[in-house]
């Protein structure tokens, strides 16, 4: 049975640190467009407040959420438990990218543990908030972090991300201009 919330409440928010793992959830407004779905982990989300949540976004091959959010700004956050009890979360909401030029960087980014290859942080302002049940998801047992990402954006120095960043994450697979290709 789904049940909605007006906020983030103290249970949900037990529930959030509990998890691993998370989904982000961004699509274009053209109907053509690619609807994007990334999971996230490396302890990488927090809880602003009741209503908002941001998290530490890593670079990647795309930058599809980013292009999503500068052009329409909506994003869903999914959360699902691989443990008992069973339960799926989804945050709905209004989100923006704060890169580390912006004036908030500083006072957000401090909020997170430093994870090399970080790109930008994702803040949203959630209006939506939904549980289910999960029964139907998949016990899993969980085993730990990849360190593949952190070890590859160590190995490549701040300079070689910033430059991989401006070869793969300016624009997303349907064209749209992310906030990284409006830098110096």
């Amino acid at each position: 049975m789904s049940k909605l919330f007006d906020c983030i409440t103290e249970e949900l928010q037990d529930f959030i640190a509990a998890q691993h793992l998370f989904f982000v959830g961004s699509a274009p407004l053209s109907p053509t467009g690619h609807v994007n779905l990334s999971p996230k982990g490396q302890d990488c989300f927090r809880i602003l407040s009741p209503k908002r949540v941001g998290y530490v976004d890593l670079t990647g091959s795309g930058n599809e959420t980013s292009a999503h959010l500068q052009e329409n700004g909506r994003i869903t956050f999914m959360f699902c438990a691989f443990q008992e009890p069973a339960c799926i979360l989804r945050l709905y909401g209004q989100g923006t990218t704060i890169l580390p030029s912006s004036p908030e960087w500083d006072s957000l980014y401090s909020l997170f543990l430093p994870i090399p290859g970080t790109r930008q942080i994702i803040v949203a302002d959630i209006d939506k908030i939904q549980t289910s049940c999960g029964f139907g998801v998949p016990l899993y047992e969980y085993q730990g972090q990849r360190q593949t990402l952190v070890n590859w954006a160590t190995k490549k120095g701040e300079e070689g991300v910033r430059e991989y960043q401006q070869k793969k994450n300016l624009v997303s697979i349907d064209g749209l201009a992310t906030p990284l290709s409006q830098l110096p």
